[in-house]
């Protein structure tokens, strides 16, 4: 192994090594936690990192901040009414959480299945099921009501049943479910929210969770950008509610990262080679697919012929810190949709468990647009991979100046 690749090598291994959760605490008072949007999305303050220097905009002005040769990458994901609360005849409320499909695995075909599914769920007041199947009457569009049902098979795995093939899981759910937004929040899912916690680009369902960067935008902020001729790629990242979940140890190595379903199109890999040195996330979701793409081409191109039989290659969530030689990536990536010519692909669908820390090389991104994160959580040591130190002063001034925090809260453009 050449010298310097050794010792970059071991560097990264001993900074990950030494991670303690408690330099990445720091005081968010209640008051600057966002419950909810302002009416105007594009209104919110925006946080301007450019290489050290730190300045105030308002969101509407990210246009004409980007750099002319970005390319910027948005998760193109919709959150489901992923919550349904059922009641048993006893009266207890059973809540259901709809984490990910199992059959079908696929997304699409569950959400459209007909007559029944199962899907893998957080169970509120579990202790009161043990046994038995939970019934709902439902109505859909005013036609005849049947009963929908869910039966617990295993600890988390629920088949959904009803008795109409007339209406998907999908349709069920738009009925049934409730949004479910962040827990920080403190209070009820609202009407409001199944517009306001939606993207004004999001197409692909099956999240929990919102990719939050993106609430920020409308339609006004794309056409600016496409006048000043930056392409806007999508991608897809299924967020799961392992978002929400604390680093509860103060050892980042016990933390167990959550796996998330991707998708990217051949046509956006090949735009991206394009541009390659120049590319913006909007979201840490995106980031963590575009960091994810290098190493499915660095260490999963085999597993791919086998993903048409629905075994997905998967990105562990130590990858990056296990890799010991250096690959360019303009080379892997071509390598990558060589392969998928080769298989007959237009698209990559694989999962994720990648963890982003101090010590992480980035591959791909350049730049990103995000909230105002969590204290201790990954997507907070995901901004210090990227700021170094620097997040101290970018955190200390947002929090000096009234930036608002979290889902609902204001901006930045981190240009390190």
């Amino acid at each position: 192994m050449d010298e310097r690749l050794k010792q970059f090598t071991n560097t990264m291994k001993r900074e990950t090594e030494t991670i303690s959760m408690k330099e990445y605490d720091y005081m968010l008072p209640d008051k600057a936690i966002a419950c909810y949007p302002l009416e105007d999305r594009s209104s919110c303050k925006l946080l301007y990192y450019n290489h050290g220097d730190i300045s105030t905009y308002f969101f509407s002005s990210i246009a004409s901040l980007l750099p002319s040769n970005s390319l910027l990458v948005r998760n193109n994901t919709r959150v489901i009414r992923a919550r349904i609360y059922l009641q048993k005849r006893t009266g207890a409320q059973i809540e259901l959480l709809c984490l990910e499909p199992v059959i079908p695995s696929q997304y699409e075909q569950s959400l459209t299945a007909t007559q029944s599914c199962v899907w893998r769920c957080m169970v509120g007041n579990a202790r009161k099921w043990k046994e038995g199947v939970l019934e709902r009457e439902v109505s859909i569009e005013g036609r005849e009501s049947f009963i929908f049902s869910a039966e617990r098979i295993e600890k988390d795995l629920i088949r959904f049943s009803w008795q109409n093939a007339s209406f998907t899981f999908g349709q069920i759910l738009d009925q049934v479910g409730i949004l479910p937004i962040p827990p920080y929040l403190n209070r009820d899912t609202e009407e409001r929210d199944n517009r306001d916690y939606q993207t004004v680009y999001a197409v692909n369902k099956g999240s929990v969770a919102a990719p939050t960067a993106g609430l920020h935008f409308t339609d006004k902020e794309f056409e600016e950008i496409a006048q000043r001729g930056i392409p806007v790629l999508d991608v897809t990242l299924h967020v799961g509610a392992g978002t929400f979940l604390p680093v509860k140890s103060d050892d980042i190595k016990e933390h167990l990262m959550h796996q998330e379903l991707c998708i990217v199109t051949r046509d956006t890999i090949e735009q991206l080679l394009g541009r390659i040195e120049t590319v913006i996330a909007i979201g840490t979701t995106s980031v963590r697919t575009l960091e994810s793409l290098y190493y499915i081409a660095r260490n999963h191109l085999e597993e791919l012929g086998a993903s048409l039989e629905g075994v997905l290659p998967s990105v562990s969530q130590w990858e990056p810190y296990e890799t010991t030689e250096e690959v360019d990536t303009k080379e892997l990536l071509q390598k990558l949709l060589l392969t998928m010519e080769e298989k007959g692909l237009s698209s990559l669908v694989f999962s994720t468990s990648l963890l982003i820390i101090p010590g992480y090389r980035f591959r791909i991104i350049k730049g990103l647009i995000t909230n105002f994160h969590q204290p201790k959580s990954t997507l907070l040591l995901m901004i210090a991979a990227l700021l170094g130190h620097k997040w101290k002063d970018m955190y200390e001034y947002a929090l000096a100046n009234g930036y608002r925090f979290l889902s609902y809260g204001d901006a930045s453009l981190l240009l390190p």
